[in-house]
């Protein structure tokens, strides 16, 4: 996965959520995002709004921070 670069939402949920549709990833991980309020609160301070499609560098690499990489992360 590069980090540094922007991503889309529903592009970015894929890679954590494989096994589903894209809309159902997208949903999954907007929840995980507003859950999280650490993480939450990183993203805020990155720029992020709420509904927001696309992630800049610095707000995949916060989301990594703290979900892992796509590659090795589950559900927990």
């Amino acid at each position: 996965m590069d980090k540094y670069r922007v991503w889309g939402h529903t592009q970015l949920a894929m890679l954590y959520f494989p096994g589903i549709q894209p809309k159902s990833a997208s949903s999954q991980l907007s929840q995980w995002i507003r859950r999280d309020e650490d993480l939450l609160a990183d993203l805020l301070k990155a720029g992020y709004k709420k509904g927001q499609r696309m992630y800049t560098p610095r707000q995949v690499a916060i989301l990594v921070d703290h979900l892992g990489e796509p590659e090795t992360w589950r559900v927990k």
